[in-house]
């Protein structure tokens, strides 16, 4: 019998689960809300509000979906996959309690603190007036990240107390907390678990690159590429990640009435004592779903519609391909700064072109439309053959005023990088 699914979300993430589950032979058919200009070659584009739960569910209904796939993080903590499953559908992604694993760090770090998983010391600031004695607990290098949903952009890591304490103003003002925490030295790792209450399966480990210029300068964004695997991770450590960090965090939220179903992120650095977390996400990361989902052999919609059904435990164990995955992200101009949208683009078609922030314009010229425009991918035997394949597609894109980073998985590739 064929599989009805509809994915949630606009974005190269959501691109990469419809390629993904188009591979899969029980998914016979594909939709998307609201999609961009490249998920319409392989779903049907549905133009609903992902964060409008009456609008989801009636376009589930309509399609008569076996399986709703919500890809972004601000569905979930709105509470849209509990109104999906009320109302009676598979649907892959936590409900709001469980979300607010990325929807508040501060539930976060109490969880952590529960689970006995090693993180960060922190400390949330509420008031404008404890800003600079709290500043002054913690440096020389400054963490400061909005306790709300930021897209990614709400973390300022910096050597500078002055832009330490302007972000966190910036944050009060608008009336969010803000949580202030010690630096964690080590390579960041981001480690993908299908989770369904306390079964914990995860995927193959990757490594985002944050900041928006090459060798790490520039302000951090929503993420500029990423490798898979890591030659520079043993195995061992992986498991570790699972058993220390994941299996106790999912345990930890079904003794508090609140099971995860769906895919729990977490994003560490491997420091000299071990991993530890930097910060959970309740959903695939962008973009490294893109590099992670090109290597796997599985069958996707198999693997979503067990986490959905609570069956995860019966799935046949992962397969993976050899080789490597390299996923870089063409910026629009100006991005992470407000980016310049409308301009054309060519050359953005064929295998292994992800798109993120495009659309159709009036004349049906593909146009960006967002700050992170497209995710360009490179599968190779190693890193060496992944990056030159992913290096060798963008240089037949041509969008005006784009940017991208040169060096994604360069360091690892170099040996650069150790535990």
């Amino acid at each position: 019998m064929g599989v009805r699914v509809l994915v949630i979300g606009s974005g190269g993430r959501e691109h990469a689960l419809l390629i993904g589950l188009s591979r899969d032979p029980s998914v016979t058919e594909l939709h998307v809300a609201p999609g961009n200009a490249g998920t319409a070659s392989i779903a049907t584009n549905h133009a609903v509000d992902v964060v409008s739960a009456d609008g989801v569910v009636a376009l589930a209904r309509q399609l008569d979906a076996d399986l709703v796939v919500i890809g972004p993080e601000v569905p979930l903590v709105l509470g849209v996959a509990d109104v999906l499953r009320d109302a009676g559908f598979a649907t892959f992604g936590p409900g709001a309690q469980a979300a607010q694993i990325e929807g508040s760090k501060a539930f976060a770090k109490d969880v952590m603190a529960a689970a006995g998983v090693r993180t960060a010391h922190s400390e949330v600031v509420d008031n404008p007036a404890k800003l600079d004695a709290a500043l002054d607990r913690f440096g020389p290098t400054w963490v400061v990240k909005d306790d709300g949903l930021a897209a990614g952009k709400g973390v300022v890591v910096t050597t500078d107390r002055a832009a330490a304490r302007s972000h966190a103003a910036e944050c009060l003002e608008i009336g969010h907390p803000v949580l202030l925490e010690s630096f964690l030295d080590g390579p960041e790792v981001s480690l993908f678990c299908l989770v369904d209450g306390e079964t914990v399966v995860p995927l193959i480990p990757a490594q985002d690159h944050k900041r928006v210029g090459d060798n790490d300068t520039g302000p951090n964004t929503g993420g500029m590429g990423a490798y898979t695997p890591l030659p520079w991770l043993p195995d061992e450590v992986t498991s570790q990640i699972v058993d220390d960090v994941v299996k106790p965090v999912a345990a930890e939220l079904v003794r508090r009435g609140t099971p995860f179903s769906g895919l729990l992120y977490a994003g560490l650095a491997i420091g000299k004592d071990g991993p530890s977390v930097v910060e959970f996400n309740c959903r695939f990361g962008d973009p490294e779903t893109q590099a992670v989902l090109a290597l796997l052999k599985s069958p996707l919609g198999q693997a979503l519609n067990a986490t959905a059904t609570g069956t995860l435990a019966d799935l046949p164990p992962l397969e993976w391909e050899d080789g490597a995955a390299v996923i870089v992200v063409v910026a629009a101009e100006n991005y992470p700064g407000k980016p310049r949208t409308g301009d054309a683009i060519t050359g953005a078609t064929g295998e292994g072109v992800l798109h993120a922030g495009t659309a159709v314009d009036a004349s049906g010229a593909v146009v960006s439309s967002g700050g992170r425009v497209l995710g360009v991918l490179g599968v190779g035997a190693d890193l060496a053959e992944a990056r030159a394949q992913a290096y060798e597609r963008i240089d037949a894109i041509k969008l005006p005023g784009s940017h991208h980073r040169t060096d994604i998985g360069k360091a690892a590739l170099d040996g650069e990088i150790s535990i």
